[in-house]
């Protein structure tokens, strides 16, 4: 059965630390939004006069977001169909909403519910501080506009996201990622993805 796993949560929680060390144990089509999109999305926002590091803009959420968003499930759906196992990294806050959204895109690979194991890993951290120094440590320039703005930036944090998918609760898993990412840590990530 092929592996469709979800690694969500807000900036700084380690969702694409996780999914690299789960990585390590098991072969999958490696997918972070912010890979698949982040140069094309920089030279838009540049293109029409904004700050490439801020996805909280109205006109990034009205143009771009669902762009970035329905790229990345189009190449997960191509690797599905194909037969590989998927890891997607991204909030996913809107998709996990819509119950509709998991069906539609196992179907578009050709397959069923019951060729496709899907797991939800909404990744955590325990304080807002840890968050904010794993954001400040990753130094990436995506992270400015966060940075720049945290008080508004932690206002807005939802620490598990709302999952409408229709998968069993025990597809679903919130890992704490707060102190060192152990061995054993992974390793329980791993048998819960393969359990």
């Amino acid at each position: 059965m092929l592996k469709l796993v979800f690694f969500v949560g807000v900036a700084g929680t380690g969702k694409t630390t996780v999914a690299r060390g789960l990585a390590e144990r098991m072969q999958a089509t490696f997918l972070d939004r912010d890979t698949v999109g982040g140069r094309f999305v920089e030279k838009m926002l540049e293109m029409n006069g904004l700050d490439v590091n801020d996805r909280d803009s109205d006109f990034y959420k009205k143009h771009l977001r669902d762009l970035e968003y329905d790229t990345t499930k189009d190449i997960c759906i191509e690797n599905l169909a194909a037969g590989q196992n998927v890891f997607m990294i991204s909030p996913f806050t809107a998709e996990l909403k819509n119950k509709a959204w998991i069906e539609e895109v196992i179907s578009a690979a050709g397959l069923t519910k019951q060729e496709v194991d899907v797991k939800v890993i909404a990744v955590t951290l325990s304080d807002m501080e840890t968050q904010r120094k794993r954001i400040i440590d990753r130094q990436t320039e995506r992270d400015t506009y966060k940075l720049e703005h945290w008080d508004d930036f932690k206002q807005r944090v939802q620490f598990v996201p709302d999952i409408n998918w229709d998968i069993p609760s025990t597809s679903i898993l919130v890992f704490d990622n707060s102190g060192e990412l152990t061995e054993e840590k992974i390793n329980s990530v791993y048998q819960f993805v393969n359990g």
